[in-house]
């Protein structure tokens, strides 16, 4: 069953009581809301996702709502909260969706560190991921959204999982959010997304969230093993470069964009140095998405002659 299988109606009411259940990946939540604007938003973008069994347990607890107290008469703002604490301060209610999108990724990236968690986007295809580490501003998510709207699947935009037993990748295909000029990027490259509203004037700028692709969504049991670290960084009329990167430099590079090495210590320390063994690493600057995806998809293709 998925949230689509509610009509809108349901899916509010539900909201609003006991909460709604989700699936993302290898994570449960129950999300509750009281705000009428976001469950119009959130069905939308939602609506192919997956709700969980009944019987399943929930590793998050979030709700987006009315502040309480005075608060709630005197400025209409939404509130994150998780397992009843509310760790940040108040958003205008018109930010409701993002808050609560920004919202979820913290709690990830804070809490389940049975998982190495690295700062990376990822995608795959024939069985084969790429790891795109990067710092906000280097163009990870516009790439990765040219890049699952151009036949390869989204593991996740946000979060590169990598499970301690194995070193696959656990896919998380979770909305993409897209910041400022780059909405209008993907608009013209693939017109055929589908991407929600635009948020204007939030803490990062003008939001949109881009919905994956429905095999990425459907696939999202399907771990991946990593392939290829690529770093990337998006330079305004550069001409495209595909560098190999030593082995060394990938390794801090990775180890530098992990949410939780230092928690993870030892282990953290086995899983980075077996990817990068594994993984061919390169560096990419682009500035044309026509010119990095045929680069990219060539990388692949080469793998099978």
């Amino acid at each position: 069953m998925n949230v689509g299988d509610l009509n809108r109606r349901e899916f509010g009411e539900q909201l609003a009581g006991d909460g709604v259940a989700l699936q993302f990946g290898p994570f449960n939540l129950r999300l509750r809301s009281d705000l009428d604007s976001f469950a119009a938003h959130a069905h939308q973008l939602y609506e192919p996702y997956p709700l969980p069994e009944t019987t399943a347990i929930c590793d998050f607890h979030v709700q987006i709502c009315a502040p309480r107290g005075l608060r709630r008469w005197l400025r209409r703002q939404a509130c994150f909260g998780v397992d009843g604490q509310f760790p940040f301060a108040p958003y205008t209610v018109e930010h409701a969706f993002p808050a609560l999108e920004w919202g979820i990724n913290w709690c990830v990236a804070t809490r389940a560190h049975h998982l190495l968690l690295l700062h990376s986007a990822a995608v795959e295809r024939n069985g084969r991921a790429i790891l795109f580490p990067a710092s906000p501003g280097n163009g990870k998510s516009t790439l990765c959204t040219a890049l699952v709207h151009s036949g390869w699947r989204l593991l996740s935009d946000e979060f590169g999982l990598v499970r301690p037993e194995d070193g696959l990748l656990l896919p998380i295909p979770r909305l993409i959010p897209l910041k400022n000029e780059s909405i209008d990027v993907i608009r013209r490259f693939r017109p055929e997304a589908i991407i929600g509203p635009s948020f204007l004037a939030t803490r990062k700028g003008t939001v949109a969230h881009v919905r994956p692709p429905l095999d990425s969504i459907r696939r999202a049991q399907e771990p991946a093993r990593p392939r290829w670290l690529i770093f990337p960084r998006w330079v305004s009329g550069a001409p495209l470069t595909l560098e190999p990167m030593s082995r060394s430099q990938a390794f801090l590079m990775v180890a530098t964009n992990a949410f939780n090495y230092d928690v993870l210590d030892e282990t953290a320390f086995r899983l980075v140095t077996d990817m990068v063994h594994a993984c061919d690493c390169y560096s990419l600057v682009y500035s044309d998405l026509n010119e990095a995806i045929p680069a990219l998809d060539e990388l692949c293709n080469s793998m099978d002659r």
